[in-house]
């Protein structure tokens, strides 16, 4: 009986279900001697299915090559014909522990993406170091990445001993100066190993030509690493895909779909979603042709029913109320930048996070790192091409997200310039932005909330309308007023439930107490709440103020909810943070219209017809 082919297929073939498995890659400089590590532990290991080592032989002699061990691993034809791993590879084997997915990724500097691509996927890895050329520029670089990725179990593999004559000293001297770079880098190194990958010293037995090292194999090294906890025992996280509503024969399901990156849930669970505070049960576990189910765990993709027929939207993540994400609009994150233009101050980019995509820019770049030279800058101000740097990444609204030691999934993002993937990091930690404050009161506020019989949910179901505030800002004399009257009515003839809370009004009555006092912050945080309290009865709250200033209204989204507010700013000034910009030149009709196309697309309403003319 012959082994499996190592393709992914064969892979699931090679893996029993009792037996444990790990994705481990293996990274290092061009030529350094990845792929023909792989190729001898597939054949090391009785990997190798039948007629591959003849193929690679027969490819050897298309070349006019001697035989490598590391065409048994060369899958792709571009990479047989180039002579580079471009691509991130992928074979199995197995050892007496565990099954292995090992993954070859490129070296090549233009092939960064690549190699990140595959690294990502990894839980251990083995990098390369050519003995005979000692550490490289990208040596260092793929350091970095593996800390940059979160992947803290790495052994050193100094590869082509023999070209060294299996020098004890070109290895010490090579193990200390790796050592010295990766500490500089948070990093810790499990061991160094000496070997030959090519005569097969000490990948799977001892070497007789290195009697000095004492240390295991690199069999035995992977067989070392450690697994991680199984992702259903850790808490609960599942970023919202997508919410589908039915509305066909009876049917007024609203399945909010997903897949469970870690944890697991049971009917009848409680689940918060962030960052809109948003608490509920689970009623049911969908499936495509499936009878329900009693609950779901990590990997599933799943689709739940709610107890309430809540207003979620696609980037929320679901979580059990005791161990909830971080949301902020700030993050401390490690980027890698792979953009053809630099990552500067001031333009706007895309962060994904899981399922979100929302803009973002940089808030303060704190240092960027040479990695070929190991120097670190605190006074630059832009990240060049395959810089690395720490920073702040500030985003239009609050996310939901983990620091990269907790939460693989939700730790790690990558940066969208224009239509190009440019870069990718890890988040280390929330950084506190302006309105932490008041996201706490909201989140105490939303958690302790004591609902009566009759839920938002309910109204909104009998209205047939979503909830929320239209906050309606610009500067003095623009029309908002105007627009936001014209609006409520539009609105009311429409058949859904409105309200016009103009800021005076409020301040004649609610503030009456406070007619006189400087505490715009609590008359902010009055005028929120009675916006809120609208909301929670179902109604779409247009609100007006020239009181209230561009800080004011992110804590009024705060304060009302981020999902819940459309933020329209009429002024030929512009507002970055605005959902929709009217030009001041719109008639109140004009922009009003605007405002319920802006609506409709939201969901929030059906399309409202225009208003016939007046004959």
């Amino acid at each position: 009986m012959h082994a499996p082919t190592p393709t992914p297929d064969a892979g699931r073939h090679l893996a029993q279900r009792d037996r444990e498995q790990m994705n481990i890659v293996i990274v290092g400089h061009v030529d350094h001697g990845k792929s023909t590590l792989v190729g001898r532990l597939l054949a090391d290991t009785g990997s190798l299915p039948e007629g591959k080592l003849e193929h690679a032989r027969a490819i050897c002699e298309r070349q006019g090559k001697v035989f490598e061990f590391a065409f048994l691993l060369d899958a792709l034809e571009a990479e047989q014909d180039q002579g580079i791993t471009i691509d991130s590879a992928r074979c199995f084997f197995k050892t007496g522990a565990r099954d292995y997915i090992i993954i070859d990724a490129p070296g090549h500097i233009e092939f960064l993406k690549n190699m990140i691509s595959g690294a990502a996927r990894a839980e251990a890895a083995l990098l390369l170091i050519d003995a005979n050329e000692g550490v490289q520029e990208n040596s260092r670089r793929h350091g970095y990445v593996l800390g940059l990725l979160g992947i803290r179990q790495v052994t050193v593999v100094v590869n082509k001993m023999d070209l060294v004559g299996c020098d004890q000293a070109v290895f010490d001297a090579i193990e200390a100066e790796y050592r010295g770079f990766l500490a500089e880098c948070g990093m810790v190194p499990q061991r160094f190993i000496p070997i030959s990958a090519r005569d097969g010293d000490n990948v799977a037995t001892q070497s007789s030509r290195m009697p000095w090292y004492h240390g295991p194999t690199v069999l035995e090294a992977v067989d070392l690493f450690r697994k991680a906890a199984p992702k259903r025992d850790q808490p609960l996280r599942m970023p919202v895909q997508d919410v589908y509503k039915f509305n066909l024969r009876g049917d007024d399901r609203r399945i909010v779909a997903g897949r469970i990156e870690s944890g697991h849930f049971a009917v009848g669970d409680t689940v918060v979603f962030s960052p809109s505070n948003k608490i509920t049960t689970i009623s049911s576990v969908e499936a495509f042709s499936a009878p329900p189910a009693d609950g779901g765990e990590a990997p599933d993709v799943v689709g739940i029913t709610l107890a309430e027929q809540l207003f979620v939207t696609r980037g929320e993540i679901v979580s059990h109320l005791a161990d909830r994400p971080l949301v902020s609009t700030r993050l401390r994150a490690n980027i890698m930048w792979l953009g053809r233009q630099p990552m500067v101050p001031g333009r706007d980019y895309k962060l994904r996070i899981a399922t979100i995509e929302i803009p973002c820019r940089i808030h303060e770049v704190l240092s960027v790192l040479d990695a070929s030279q190991l120097t670190t800058s605190a006074d630059r101000r832009e990240i060049g091409r395959h810089d690395v740097a720490e920073l702040i990444l500030e985003t239009r609204r609050p996310i939901a997200f983990d620091p990269i030691d907790r939460f693989e999934a939700t730790g790690r993002f990558v940066i969208v310039d224009g239509y190009d993937l440019a870069g990718g990091g890890i988040i280390r930690e929330a950084v506190a932005d302006d309105v932490a404050a008041l996201r706490e009161v909201a989140r105490r506020r939303d958690f302790e909330w004591a609902p009566g019989h009759v839920a938002r949910a309910d109204r909104v179901a009998r209205s047939g309308h979503e909830a929320g505030l239209v906050l309606v800002t610009g500067p003095a004399g623009v029309g908002k007023a105007a627009m936001a009257r014209v609006l409520e009515k539009r609105l009311f003839d429409a058949g859904c439930g409105t309200y016009l809370l103009d800021g005076k009004n409020v301040f004649l009555g609610l503030d009456a107490d406070m007619l006189g006092a400087v505490d715009k912050a609590e008359m902010l945080r009055r005028y929120a709440e009675v916006a809120h309290l609208f909301v929670d009865a179902g109604q779409i709250v247009v609100s007006t103020s020239n009181t209230f200033g561009l800080a004011d209204h992110a804590a009024m989204r705060t304060l009302v909810g981020p999902q819940d507010t459309l933020h329209v700013h009429i002024g030929d000034d512009g507002d970055g943070e605005a959902d929709v910009v009217l030009v001041a030149s719109l008639s109140a009709d004009e922009g009003a219209a605007a405002v319920l196309e802006a609506l409709a697309e939201r969901g929030w309403i059906a399309p409202v017809a225009p208003p016939r003319p007046v004959t």
